[in-house]
């Protein structure tokens, strides 16, 4: 729970020094360009979470690695993390800017496993449903799930949409057993 705590207060002091759209979604692309390098590198993971070493080795690696791959905002917010010794919420705070970027643009990421593959046509008429549903943009994952049999199950944050054929089988079993029960 603290390491969540702070990594959102990281994340919005760092949304706070973007002035204008194209800032924030410039620091957004660095800050998954670095967690994709961070959650492919096992060393690295064990370099930033390492205790042992000094606040200066590790600037100075983080400075040779990524000054050139990440704009100025993010590089300098890099070496506060690490001058602050808070390096090991990285992956945390990146995760909680994405979620403060994509409430203040009005998106909702929203999870789509289906029985089948879906056509594009029909990614296009289920996105604009969603987004009447929600009221927002979305931005839809979707996956295969074979144990559905049919149909599909929508996750929207904490709500789920269970429209699968799983599900209305047991529904179904539900409403037999309930009325079998009331005879």
């Amino acid at each position: 729970m603290k390491n969540s705590r702070v990594a959102r207060r990281y994340a919005q002091a760092l949304m706070m020094t973007a002035d204008t759209p194209a800032e924030i979604d410039l620091i957004a692309g660095d800050l998954e360009s670095l967690r994709n390098i961070v959650e492919g590198s096992r060393e690295l993971r064990r370099f930033i979470e390492s205790p042992i070493l000094s606040v200066e080795k590790k600037r100075s690696v983080f400075r040779e690695l990524f000054h050139a791959r990440l704009s100025k905002i993010t590089m300098a917010f890099l070496e506060l993390l690490v001058q602050k010794q808070r390096e090991e919420n990285l992956l945390g705070i990146i995760e909680q800017f994405l979620v403060l970027r994509d409430a203040k643009y009005g998106i909702v990421n929203v999870e789509v496993a289906s029985a089948v593959e879906i056509t594009t046509q029909q990614e296009k008429n289920l996105s604009e449903k969603l987004e009447n549903y929600t009221r927002k943009k979305v931005r839809i994952r979707f996956s295969l799930d074979k144990a559905l049999k049919g149909g599909l199950v929508v996750k929207i944050g904490d709500t789920v949409l269970d429209a699968s054929i799983k599900r209305q089988l047991e529904l179904m079993r539900e409403q037999f057993a309930g009325g079998y029960a009331q005879n």
